[in-house]
């Protein structure tokens, strides 16, 4: 596996299976909304995505890694946390390699 991408083990055997998956942006969570109006909206999107037979995806940058599925902590960490950039392609490499938070939209 690429040793900048991060696949969640839900996320892996739903792509694995060939099951829908539903990538979701980080960037409303650490940017678009006050906590915790923005993890509870965060999660109920999520819900509704596999109440409708798909697994959520949202996308993030982690630890120096692209993370494809965040768990609740990680989401309450982005919806909590005032210093997650908001990443385009360009910001991604420095994100990356300083090992920050990174929102993607």
């Amino acid at each position: 596996m690429n040793q900048y991408l991060d696949i969640a083990p839900e996320v892996a055997a739903a792509l694995k299976e060939r099951r829908p998956v539903v990538a979701l942006e980080s960037t409303i969570v650490a940017h678009g909304m006050p906590y915790p109006q923005n993890v509870e909206t965060a999660w109920a999107v999520e819900q509704t995505v596999r109440e409708n037979g798909a697994i959520p995806a949202t996308i993030a940058i982690i630890n120096g890694k692209c993370r494809v599925g965040l768990s609740a902590q990680e989401l309450e960490t982005f919806g909590k946390e005032k210093n997650v950039w908001k990443v385009s392609l360009r910001d991604m490499p420095i994100v990356v390699s300083k090992k920050m938070l990174g929102a993607t939209t």
